[in-house]
């Protein structure tokens, strides 16, 4: 089983040869599309859609990211094995930011040539064919040397407060922020708290389901993925409430009173 994680859309001939690469190195292969609307050239989004995808998909799956493939003079692709799934990209950052810690005995360098263009289709293919056709991962390609590196925005914790940034927009344009349910918890220890961004009205209690509130009201709430979201109820949070990628979200608890003396 193969899934497709690209930026190339699906207006142009792209996707369509891609695939016909794959099913003509590896005739029958099962395709699965997670999506190839990733914003072009965003490695933190694709990282995003991968990471709450792959796990769902049984061990042996691999995973292609084809995601900012701009051809450079020594530009490469990588494959990494983790958790008995396998993981074809370029090296620009996006690996890292999904697996911060790879070791080097899992990692195998694929060499991308810089004057084939659109050579990211033969290195798919050529990467499919080996690991689907019972080789081993150590004899993909070379050891890889040491990952481009991209660190991802760790949300800012105090004892009173967390200040996180919104990560991504979804299709309904809820808004998604990079405060985890497990760090929200844990440092709310049972406060109340509230939500500021923009210059909105700050959200003072958590939801569990969109309809919690009435239709066109704003709400938050922790995703399937977990992570902390705004939305608005049967409405567009992003353009309603003026969110987009990078905006800051402050989430304020209450300071307890101390005890009287």
């Amino acid at each position: 089983m193969v899934t497709l994680t690209t930026d190339l859309g699906t207006k142009d001939f792209y996707v369509g040869a891609l695939k016909g690469a794959l099913l003509r190195h590896v005739p029958g292969v099962q395709l699965v599309d997670i999506t190839h609307e990733i914003t072009p050239f965003d490695i933190v989004r694709a990282a995003f859609v991968v990471a709450n995808v792959w796990r769902e998909f049984p061990e042996g799956t691999i995973h292609l990211i084809g995601v900012n493939c701009v051809y450079q003079p020594e530009y490469r692709f990588v494959a990494a094995r983790v958790d008995g799934h396998y993981f074809v990209a370029p090296d620009n950052g996006l690996l890292s930011l999904l697996f911060p810690q790879i070791p080097q005995t899992d990692l195998r360098n694929l060499p991308a040539n810089p004057t084939e263009h659109f050579g990211v289709k033969n290195i798919f293919a050529t990467a499919v064919a080996h690991l689907s056709s019972g080789q081993s991962f150590e004899d993909l390609g070379e050891h890889a040397a040491p990952l481009l590196e991209r660190i991802s925005i760790q949300p800012v914790i105090t004892p009173t407060q967390i200040r996180g940034t919104v990560i991504h927009v979804d299709n309904f344009e809820n808004v998604v922020v990079n405060i985890r349910r497990e760090v929200f918890e844990h440092t709310a220890n049972g406060r109340s708290f509230s939500l500021y961004f923009k210059r909105n009205d700050p959200i003072l209690q958590l939801s569990a389901n969109y309809c919690d509130v009435t239709v066109g009201e704003q709400l938050c709430l922790f995703n399937a993925a977990g992570f902390l979201e705004i939305a608005v109820n049967m409405g567009k949070a992003a353009t309603l409430l003026g969110l987009k990628v990078e905006d800051v979200v402050e989430i304020v608890f209450e300071t307890p009173v101390p005890d009287s003396p």
